[in-house]
């Protein structure tokens, strides 16, 4: 399969303004519920995802958690200087820089730089009766982002308590406003567990502690894995041709339980969000990595498009179980740039929940890979019927 020539124009559709959702419903599954099944397209509401999943069916949930990303400095002149924290450098694992104490560097884009050329800007605060001052040196500048080096004293007190204590939701930039308390609860998901992400996973905003529960009174199986949401899902697609489009890259882990659920599971597996699907997508090709004999750490951008091999979900989640418990691993770590895109021949999930998404966006490519070009039909019914649009929009369950 060679890599697609795909034109992003032919992904375009006019999203009005208003059409937006710039702020959340007053409960979450108050959200409208598009149904996609073969073809066949009903409305309803989210609340009664239920009883339109098939009863043997596996979900799969993205339990990352947002972090409170982003810093706002004032220089003595005025200047706002806003730091995204984006991923940790030194030390790169996330759970070590979050409890890093003292010293931590990340990679971060920082909006008005021309105003930071040089020295530390500073931040103070109150963290459990303590007085901290926040130090942040920019220490190198790369192409699409820099690295901050943040120090501060006392050192007992670890980075991810000084987000909590000062960071501010980095809710995405299409909401046009800034982030308010209704949003450090709001987007996060209900289930959410692991910090790492700085954007949510945005499907996963509709459920509620009663989805969940009806989903186990209908006997409909769930598992988690984890995938920290970067950046660069807000990135627009600046290329004509989607081969000329480079894919950011997110982490993800999954645990053995996980792989082990999926591999047994003979029903449909559902991915909650478009997080969890290009997770357990490159999880497959992690699979074929570890039967070639290579380690299965990265999956390329155009993997799926590339690899003639083919094995079976079970197989291939098979192959992942067993290679955690011949190496005395809980869990598989790795990291994704796949692309999933219209010729790209899903592994392994069957259908999908998921929001509505920008045009000319790789997740509206993802969703074209899907359902086919009936993503065109979907998006124009729920234009018509007024459905919210984008992160904190209305839903769609997706059953090709």
């Amino acid at each position: 399969m060679s890599i697609p020539g795909i034109k992003i124009s032919d992904y375009e559709y006019d999203l009005p303004s208003e059409r937006i959702a710039i702020y959340p419903l007053a409960n979450r599954d108050d959200s409208k519920l598009l149904v996609y099944n073969k073809g066949n397209i009903i409305h309803s509401e989210f609340r009664r995802l239920v009883d339109y999943l098939p009863s043997d069916a596996l979900l799969v949930f993205n339990n990352t958690k947002v972090i409170r990303a982003r810093l706002q400095f004032k220089k003595d002149s005025g200047a706002q200087i806003e730091i995204f924290c984006l991923e940790p450098a030194e030390p790169a694992d996330i759970a070590m820089a979050f409890q890093a104490g003292g010293k931590v560097k990340w990679n971060c884009l920082i909006r008005n730089q021309k105003k930071w050329k040089d020295g530390a800007l500073t931040l103070t605060c109150s963290i459990k009766g303590k007085e901290i001052t926040l130090k942040a040196l920019l220490t190198e500048k790369e192409e699409n982002s820099c690295v901050v080096e943040f120090l501060w004293e006392p050192a007992e007190i670890g980075f991810g308590e000084i987000l909590d204590a000062i960071g501010h939701t980095p809710i995405p930039p299409y909401l046009e406003r800034d982030d308010e308390e209704i949003d450090v609860e709001r987007y996060q998901t209900v289930y959410s567990k692991y910090k790492g992400s700085v954007a949510a996973p945005t499907a996963g905003l509709h459920f509620t502690a009663n989805t969940l529960q009806a989903l186990k009174n209908k006997g409909i199986r769930t598992t988690e894995l984890t995938l920290h949401v970067g950046a660069g899902t807000f990135r627009p697609v600046k290329a004509d041709s989607i081969d000329q489009h480079k894919m950011h890259t997110e982490h993800f882990e999954a645990a053995l339980e996980t792989l082990t659920t999926i591999a047994s599971h003979r029903g449909p597996v559902i991915a909650v969000g478009t997080t969890s699907l290009r997770t357990l997508e490159s999880l497959y090709f992690a699979a074929l990595h570890i039967a070639q004999g290579r380690a299965p750490e990265h999956i390329d951008q155009w993997e799926g498009f590339e690899s003639d091999v083919q094995l079976t979900r079970q197989e291939a989640y098979g192959i992942l179980a067993a290679y955690l418990e011949k190496n005395g691993k809980e869990k598989l770590e790795a990291a994704t740039s796949i692309i999933i895109a219209p010729g790209y021949k899903l592994k392994v999930i069957d259908g999908l929940i998921s929001n509505f998404h920008q045009p000319r966006s790789t997740l509206l490519l993802l969703i074209a890979a899907l359902i086919g070009d009936n993503w065109k039909e979907v998006y124009r019914q729920a234009l018509e019927k007024d459905y919210r649009f984008l992160s904190y929009g209305d839903s769609s369950l997706l059953l090709p």
